[in-house]
């Protein structure tokens, strides 16, 4: 049995792939490259803007005729044209569609594998998933071929950006357990990898919603410790909550690049106020130059 992901969009739409993909391998799929002669088809989708939705739309009407000489074939939508309210409205527009997925949850597609299995095999597969629950398990393809990888550390956002869908779609912040976190950055390092990326969409609010809970610096300091890990990256920061405790982990931890992104968004005071992003550019620079102060080789990018 075969699976195909088609991934548009972010970062984390990459690693909500590698979630699906490592799922579907626990349950015996193997990756293809040819959506044509998989078994299992999912698009993990965007919608920040208009063309990478139109894009997903066209492909999606384009396997309908595949779907329907080939019933038993699986569709799945995923992502943040799903969005965490689910596809209702979505289902009756693509009703070729066999399951649709909310952003990072590949729950309902495994879901919808078992059922068609008998109550045994069921029954082994589950097992077999709680047994495996924090591992991620790469295709056989990527299997001590990649490098780096890219974590989600605490997905959703509860900042309201005048411009921004991402809290619509992929609801309000959630972090990870630490412990759940580093168990599958062992995971991957088991596979191979060597570099992780921790992701999200505000990342220096890692723990905020968790009262008395860890904050992104604590969690830097335990990876920092797994053996056979070179490098660890975090992406993306927001000027507000880039503070000195996670400037110095950054500083003081050898496995943790020091390479900062720190989106600036614009260059005038009162755009950034309608953007309502909660910060000046007398605020950007300071931010800047106390970076600079404590780590003066620092890479730093913005958009």
């Amino acid at each position: 049995m075969k699976y195909h992901i088609w991934t548009a969009g972010c970062q984390m739409n990459v690693a909500d792939s590698q979630r699906v993909g490592s799922e579907l391998e626990k349950l015996g799929y193997h990756f293809t490259n040819n959506y044509r002669e998989a078994d299992v088809v999912v698009l993990n989708t965007c919608v920040v803007r208009q063309s990478a939705e139109d894009k997903a739309t066209g492909f999606l009407w384009s396997l309908k005729p595949m779907k329907e000489a080939k019933p038993g074939k699986v569709l799945a939508l995923m992502g943040c044209m799903v969005g965490v309210k689910g596809g209702g409205k979505l289902a009756k527009a693509f009703p070729h569609v066999d399951v649709f997925m909310p952003p990072s949850e590949p729950g309902p597609l495994v879901d919808f594998l078992l059922a068609r299995e008998s109550e045994q095999r069921q029954l082994a597969f589950r097992h077999k998933l709680q047994d495996e629950e924090l591992n991620l398990v790469l295709p056989r393809h990527e299997k001590n071929h990649l490098v780096a990888a890219h974590v989600p550390v605490v997905y959703g956002c509860n900042h309201v950006c005048t411009y921004c869908i991402i809290p619509a779609r992929r609801g309000i912040e959630r972090s990870r357990p630490v412990g759940e976190i580093a168990a599958e950055v062992r995971s991957l390092v088991a596979q191979g990898v060597r570099e992780v990326t921790l992701l999200g969409q505000i990342v220096d609010r890692y723990g905020f919603d968790i009262p008395d809970g860890p904050r992104l610096p604590d969690l830097l300091r335990v990876l920092n410790g797994i053996d056979e890990l070179h490098r660890i990256r975090f992406l993306t920061s927001h000027p507000n909550y880039m503070n000195d405790a996670l400037l110095d982990a950054v500083a003081e931890l050898p496995k943790v690049c020091e390479h900062i992104e720190v989106p600036n968004q614009a260059g005038d005071d009162q755009v950034l106020e309608r953007m309502k992003r909660e910060y000046t550019m007398d605020d950007y620079f300071a931010l800047i130059r106390r970076i600079r102060a404590r780590m003066p080789e620092v890479s730093i990018a913005t958009d």
